[in-house]
């Protein structure tokens, strides 16, 4: 299979911003633990030549073109609907009116002199004052009642709450009904837990990327140095050792059914001085049984005869995606049979990776070196032809996608969000048509979620589910106002309006939520302790926001300094079944002490059975 056909012909190209290397991004705000470096995969970024990139997604319900254009590839183009945005929604849509902090209406000022001449009485200007403010805020009350239903507005409305989750507007859904409370993960009869295992650090060279972690019914799985090696769940005992011809560089975070998973590794071992191979192996990991399935590399697009580089992998059903620099390829999840490779295009098309999970999307930079733009396509997964495709607005460098199913993506538009999160918006895309539902403002001041900037797949604490999008917001003064005393909550946005609904859930006093994954209609969320507690693992009803305990860690001084010891932007969190794993996503360079000299793990279990 080759390359996917250019975008459609009636879409014409943006000018944007050129497509050097990314500034590196400055760390986030911490949740009261030393923030980390986030490094990448272990070899330089390369200034992007543009290339082809396969368009790739899911058989939806493909539209029926009413005179398809033949593509080069042998498939048709994607039709365009009518009156489908050669140009996203301009961003100056209405804002609402901007009230201070806090929310309160402000009073238009009182004049001291009557129309004729008269200075008034004070008696008389606090008389005028009340009146004037009951009539702003009675008048501020109709606005936000009628803005609540939309009215004849046909635009996606462009909303963000306040950092205590009570701004913006009610969403078209309402309130709860029918959303949230079918959650697998149900508290068991004892929360609290206990320290299971740790796994020392491993000793390298130089910082080392160790991106990728799972659990089985058997095994928790973890990345390591020229291995992955699979973890007895009970005892920390290694059940089994994959060894590699190089250091692991990329690991999907959807695996399938019977747990396989995807991932990306070196042809050969690092060597001093430069600790650097590329990294071009695509291969199948058996998380049951710790065997190679099988391995792949491709040729092709910026690459030409050499093997193509990638820097992430994704799954989606039975075909495996790698996108990077290089341009994408996609592979038989079954046996490695490459689906397609990079390809040249007229457009100067190439694509940067992909998302994963219930379908399978795209994203993909065309257009010359000096104005190139950015297209969301979602694709059938088996032919890699678009199914439907949006073009993201002037001012994307770099999208991230947060869900296939429905379509939700990030983007930091014109480098606005000025915090390293990677976030200014959310689009929350028609899969099927490719039309913007909604635009979400996520302002970098008041919410915690965060993609890393040159990733198609690397956002964290944003989680879709029930037609919503939840997001934690910045730590705040918790209510004490005491030192020490940090607090967040987790807000909904409807992805349908873009509007927050009412329901948020508050991490408390000390306490910071720090969403991990959705487990049906419910949140799964960590809250990330004060220094004298341990942490906990909490349930989220979808629908109420109420949460529910299933997992306290202890408070003792050793335990709770090793847990610690991750940060929350340089750690995997994993929780089922009542155990919860965490564990780095890199190494720094080790002294022959390891783990007992530094008071560092690779990973750390904790359960409550047994």
């Amino acid at each position: 299979m080759t390359q996917p056909p250019p975008p459609p012909p009636n879409q014409p190209p943006d000018p944007q911003g050129g497509f050097g290397a990314p500034t590196p991004p400055q760390q986030p705000p911490g949740y009261g633990y030393p923030q980390q470096p986030e490094p990448g995969y272990g070899y330089p970024q390369q200034p992007p030549a543009p290339q082809p990139e396969p368009g790739y997604g899911y058989p939806q319900q493909q539209q029926q073109p009413t005179a398809p254009q033949q593509s080069p590839y042998g498939y048709p183009t994607p039709p365009q609907q009518p009156g489908q945005q050669p140009v996203p929604p301009p961003y100056g849509y209405p804002a609402q009116p901007q009230q201070p902090y806090g929310g309160y209406p402000q009073t238009a000022p009182v004049p001291a002199v009557a129309p004729g001449g008269k200075k008034l009485s004070a008696q008389l200007q606090i008389v005028i004052a009340a009146a004037v403010a009951v009539v702003l805020i009675v008048g501020v009350g109709i606005w936000y009642a009628n803005s609540g239903s939309g009215g004849d507005d046909k635009n996606p409305v462009s909303s963000a709450g306040t950092s205590q989750g009570t701004g913006g507007q009610t969403g078209g859904s309402g309130g709860s009904n029918g959303v949230g409370g079918d959650g697998k993960e149900k508290a068991p009869a004892v929360t609290q837990s206990k320290e299971v295992f740790r796994i020392g650090l491993p000793k390298v060279p130089d910082t080392t990327d160790v991106s990728g972690s799972w659990v089985t019914d058997k095994a928790f799985v973890k990345t390591g140095v020229n291995s992955v090696v699979g973890y007895d769940l009970d005892k920390g005992t290694v059940l089994w050792t994959l060894p590699l011809t190089g250091q692991v560089c990329g690991a999907s975070r959807h695996t399938t059914a019977d747990h396989k998973v995807a991932i990306l590794f070196e042809a050969t071992k690092r060597v001093a001085p430069r600790y650097y191979q590329p990294c071009t192996e695509v291969g199948m990991v058996d998380l049951g049984t710790g065997k190679l399935l099988w391995s792949s590399s491709v040729t092709g697009g910026s690459a030409g005869d050499a093997k193509a580089r990638f820097s992430e992998v994704t799954l989606s059903g039975q075909t495996v995606a790698a996108g990077g620099t290089d341009g994408g390829a996609a592979f038989d999840a079954a046996n490695g049979n490459p689906r397609w490779k990079p390809q040249a295009n007229d457009q100067d098309c190439f694509d940067l990776g992909y998302g994963g999970g219930a379908g399978l999307v795209a994203v993909r930079k065309c257009g010359p070196f000096e104005s190139q733009y950015v297209l969301i396509q979602n694709l059938n997964p088996t032919t890699g032809a678009p199914l439907s495709q949006y073009k993201m607005p002037t001012g994307v460098k770099y999208a991230a996608v947060v869900s296939t199913k429905p379509l939700v993506v990030a983007a930091d538009v014109g480098d606005s969000a000025g915090d390293g999160s990677g976030i200014s918006d959310f689009f929350s895309i028609d899969e099927k048509t490719g039309k913007l539902k909604a635009k979400i403002t996520a302002d970098a001041d008041q919410y915690g979620a965060r993609c890393r900037s040159t990733k198609v797949e690397a956002c964290t604490q944003a989680l879709v589910g029930n037609g919503r999008l939840y997001v934690p917001t910045e730590e705040h003064e918790g209510s004490t106002g005491e030192y020490g005393d940090e607090t967040n909550e987790i807000i909904a946005f409807d992805l349908a309006t873009g509007r927050t609904v009412p329901e948020k859930a508050d991490a408390g006093d000390t306490y910071t939520l720090v969403p991990l994954r959705m487990d049906g209609g419910d949140l799964i969320a960590y809250k990330v302790p004060p220094y004298d507690k341990g942490g906990r693992v909490v349930s989220v009803n979808g629908g109420t926001m109420k949460e529910t305990v299933l997992l306290e860690n202890p408070s003792e001084k050793s335990t709770r300094e090793t847990e610690r010891s991750f940060g929350v932007t340089g750690s995997e969190y994993l929780y089922a079944d009542g155990r919860f794993f965490v564990s780095k996503t890199y190494v720094s360079k080790t002294s022959d002490g390891g783990s007992s000299a530094t008071g560092e793990y690779l990973a750390v279990s904790y359960g409550t059975k047994g």
